[in-house]
């Protein structure tokens, strides 16, 4: 990564977390994130306008379910819709029930 985005970025934007909303002070400081959002490290306009700032759990969050989404084990999209459920795990349980 770059160095020194991560201070424009906390010049540019105020020390809350974008996901969880907490608020940070130069005490905790250092559990701020530059997280990218098109998840290029590279990509560092002037502008900020690739940054966001995430608390260290929200960024862990973020990056894991980018991992699922590779994995192809969740939509990943909000406007994509997940597949419905098949799976009926009480579909034969009259019949269980009545075997002696």
């Amino acid at each position: 990564m770059e160095p020194g985005y991560r201070d424009q970025a906390l010049k540019i934007y105020p020390w809350i977390c974008g996901r969880c909303g907490r608020e940070f002070t130069h005490s905790n400081l250092r559990e701020l994130t530059v997280h990218h959002r098109d998840h290029d490290h590279s990509n560092n306009p002037p502008d900020g306008s690739n940054w966001e700032l995430l608390c260290v759990y929200c960024h862990d969050n973020e990056h894991q379910k980018q991992l699922e989404a590779a994995a192809g084990n969740v939509a990943t999209n909000a406007k994509e819709p997940s597949k419905p459920a098949t799976h009926s795990p009480f579909a034969n349980l009259r019949d269980l029930m009545n075997k002696k």
